[in-house]
Order: structure tokens, then C-alpha cells, then sequence
């Protein structure tokens, strides 16, 4: 039974709604976290530092799914809040379809590109054709994982946040199993783990369409034959861009990663970026999924008129980005030395180093809770011009900035020490939006 959003939000209530998502993102992000303990235990450090050189272009392409499902989320669930379900209806169905067209004309231009982007990063030998082999199949799949990234968001928004949950776990096994099959058993190397990654992104993104295709399905939305509407195709892409400038950010910034760690430390820099950033993403990916869990809730009651529980979903979810950031920030000192073994274990130079980066690395977990949740707060409200704002700035202007400036004063540790000092400028930028914009949006007491 689809869940009903039109109710007072408790804050158990509130978790039971948003916990699916929540583990929809880190089950996504396990994706690449697999194929990294298979990739560095069983083929070596150089794969790892492929993977992670190819990875940012996957990412960046796909995200146009995650623009056109939350940016169609709000939309959708503002029009269900004014009580036009058909009309909703309509705007899911073509959204859908659009992810699709727009996808498969990416995945073709990144087939171009992937050779010498590559290069451009420095890679070339054994480095730089298993990048390439690496990023090929997964572009040729990408389709799949765009849809993927928009269903994750529109489970939610169709009241069956469970459905996707169950989904993104079917995917996620595929790839374990098959990691291991092709890795381990048949030997297929780096080839393995992008077939393995990519048919879990299949599942991920075929399983939902099957499912909202059927007439018969127990969810508030169905996919159906509808022709293209350009201005709510364009308005939900608006407002879902900061969502993609976000995640083109954060793979722009990935590349700027390595960039550096090339300059300044070589390969064993990159691999060790990776194993922070495997782990890291999964600590990312609660705060990602709670706020793409709880925006169609505030789209629903903007929609509604309804202040009292759009302050009420507010207050609560502050203080459940507080509280989570502090324990993050603690599990992740304390889990630094187990979860860099994990993946690097066989080379004890690295090992340390890796683990003296992760806990400089790990201060950013106490701040980027928030403007990860505010953004998707402005987003969820309709407003994709502050949301994007605070995405771009926080990732192409204030990230960037501090990987380029911090090593000219701190060496390596400013490297790990600069997505801290971006999250804190992003946050303080975040909070001063949601401010200036209390009284416009009922956050502010009457």
C-alpha cells in the first residue's frame, strides 16, 4: 500500500518514510565500494587507480537521472499536493522517457571521450587502458543507471519508498555475486568488475520501469504513452540541476583529486583517494538519501499550503543532520585503520597513509550534512536557482578552490583537509539562504 503524505510527521514516522531511501544511497554507493575491495585485493593498486580515474565520468554522466527525478519529484509531488493526479501522472511518465532519450545520446558522446579524458589525467600504459576498458562498458549500460538514479527518488514520491529499497538491494547482490564470479573465479580483471557493476545497474534501472509500467501497480504514479510537455520538462529540469551541478561537481572535484595527487604523490596518492572515497561515500550517501527521502514530503505540503508541517519536517530533520554528522564524524576515527585495511592491507606504506588522510579527510563529516539537506530543501520547494547556488558553490567554487590553494600553504594534508573548508563555506552559505528566505516559504513563526 502506497504511503500517504498528506499527515502530521512524527519524528519515528519521519524515519520510517525516509529510511528506504536512505539505504537505497548507500546500497548505490556499494556499488563502487565492491568493486574496489576486488579490484585493489585481486588485480592490484594501478586497476584501483583506473577505476577511480573513470568512475567521475560515469557519474557525471549518469546524474542527469538524478537531475530529471528529483527536479520531477518536486513537480510531481507539488502536483499531487494541488490535487492533479492525472496531471502528475503525465509529468512522471515523460520524465521518464526523457532520462531515457538524453542518456543514450550521452553514453554515446562519453564512447568519444573516455580516451582522451583519460589522458588529459595523466594516465598512460597499463594505467590508462584499464581506465578505458573500464569506462567503456560501463557507458555502454548508462541508461540503465540514469534511470536508476531517478527511481531512487521517484519510489518515494509514488509513496513506495520500500519498492526501491528492495530494488537497489536486488542490484546490489547482482553485482557481489557477479564481482566475485568474473574476478575470482573467471579472471576476468578489470573487464569483470565493469560487467559485474554495470548488469547491477541494468536491475536497478529496468525493475522499476517494468514495475511502473503495469497497469496495475499499487503505487500513486504509472508510467503510459504521453506525448513531450517541454515547459514542466524544462522547469523540473531547472529545478533538479542543482542536484546535477552538485554531482558533476563532486566528479569534477574527484578529478581534481587525482589531478593533484598525481602532481604531488603519483599513483599510490590516487589509490589511496580511492579507499577514502569508497568509504566516504557510503557516510555521504545517509545524509544524500535523507534528504532525497524527505523532499517529496516538503514538495507535498508546499503544495498543500501547509506551514505548520513544512516548519514541523524542518526542525526535525536539523536536528537529525547534527546528530548523525557527530556520530559519522566519530565512527569514522575510530573505523580509519579497519576500513583502509580492508582494501590496502597488503602494502603497509600505503596502509598508513591512507590512514593518516582519512581522519584529516573525516572532518568534512561534521559539516556536510547540511548543505547537502539544504539544497535539497530549496530543490523540494521549487526553487532550483538557490538550490543551485549552493551546489555550485560548494563543489566548483569552494572545493576546488581550497584542492588547488591548500597544498600551495599545508602540502598533502591541505589536500585532505579541503573538503572541509569547502563544506564549511557551502554550510554557512546554506544557512544564510535559508534565513533571508524564512518568511517566504512559512519556516518563520507568524
Amino acid at each position: 500500500m502506497a504511503q500517504d503524505m498528506n499527515r502530521h510527521f512524527t519524528l519515528s514516522a519521519l524515519l520510517k518514510f525516509t529510511f528506504p531511501t536512505i539505504c537505497m544511497m548507500i546500497f548505490t554507493s556499494l556499488y563502487t565500494v565492491v568493486d574496489g575491495f576486488f579490484v585493489s585485493n585481486y588485480i592490484g593498486k594501478t586497476a584501483l587507480a583506473a577505476v577511480n580515474l573513470a568512475w567521475p565520468i560515469i557519474m557525471i554522466l549518469a546524474t542527469v537521472g538524478l537531475m530529471t527525478g528529483t527536479g520531477g519529484s518536486a513537480l510531481i509531488a507539488k502536483t499531487r499536493g494541488e490535487g492533479d493526479d492525472e496531471q502528475a501522472n503525465r509529468y512522471f511518465s515523460m520524465l521518464v522517457f526523457f532520462t531515457i532519450a538524453v542518456s543514450l545520446v550521452l553514453g554515446a558522446l562519453g564512447q568519444a571521450a573516455i580516451v582522451p579524458a583519460m589522458q588529459a589525467f595523466g594516465a598512460d600504459g597499463p594505467l590508462l587502458d584499464s581506465a578505458v576498458s573500464y569506462g567503456r562498458w560501463l557507458l555502454g549500460m548508462l541508461p540503465f543507471f540514469a534511470l536508476q538514479f531517478a527511481f531512487e527518488v521517484l519510489f518515494s514520491t509514488a509513496g513506495k519508498p520500500h519498492y526501491g529499497f528492495f530494488v537497489v538491494v536486488a542490484g546490489g547482490v547482482t553485482n557481489v555475486v557477479l564481482d566475485w564470479l568474473f574476478i575470482c573465479v573467471l579472471g576476468w580483471g578489470i573487464d569483470g568488475t565493469a560487467i559485474a557493476t554495470g548488469l547491477g545497474q541494468v536491475m536497478g534501472g529496468a525493475i522499476p520501469l517494468v514495475y511502473f509500467a503495469r497497469r496495475h501497480n499499487s503505487s500513486f504514479l504509472r508510467l503510459r504513452w504521453t506525448r513531450p510537455e517541454w515547459r514542466p520538462i524544462g522547469k523540473a529540469c531547472l529545478n533538479g540541476c542543482s542536484e546535477l551541478v552538485s554531482n558533476i561537481a563532486m566528479s569534477l572535484v574527484t578529478m581534481l583529486y587525482n589531478f593533484q595527487l598525481m602532481a604531488y604523490i603519483g599513483e599510490d596518492g590516487v589509490a589511496a583517494y580511492s579507499v577514502i572515497g569508497y568509504t566516504a561515500m557510503i557516510f555521504g550517501a545517509v545524509f544524500m538519501g535523507y534528504a532525497v527521502g524527505s523532499s517529496p514530503l516538503m514538495s507535498y505540503q508546499f503544495g498543500a499550503g501547509n506551514h505548520g508541517e513544512m516548519r514541523s519536517i524542518l526542525l526535525k530533520s536539523l536536528g537529525l543532520i547534527g546528530a548523525s554528522s557527530l556520530a559519522m564524524f566519530l565512527a569514522a576515527q575510530w573505523l580509519a585503520a579497519p576500513l583502509s585495511a580492508i582494501f590496502v592491507s597488503y602494502d603497509p606504506e600505503l596502509l598508513d597513509f591512507t590512514v593518516h588522510a582519512y581522519k584529516l579527510y573525516a572532518l568534512a563529516f561534521l559539516i556536510m550534512g547540511l548543505p547537502i539537506y539544504l539544497s535539497a530543501l530549496f530543490t523540494a520547494l521549487n526553487n532550483g536557482v538557490v538550490s543551485a547556488v549552493i551546489a555550485f558553490m560548494r563543489t566548483l567554487v569552494f572545493e576546488c578552490g581550497a584542492v588547488i590553494l591548500l597544498p600551495l600553504v599545508w602540502g598533502i594534508n591541505g589536500i585532505w583537509l579541503s573538503v572541509s573548508v569547502g563544506e564549511l563555506a557551502a554550510a554557512l552559505l546554506a544557512v544564510g539562504f535559508l534565513v533571508a528566505l524564512r518568511k517566504r516559504y512559512g519556516f518563520a513563526k507568524k
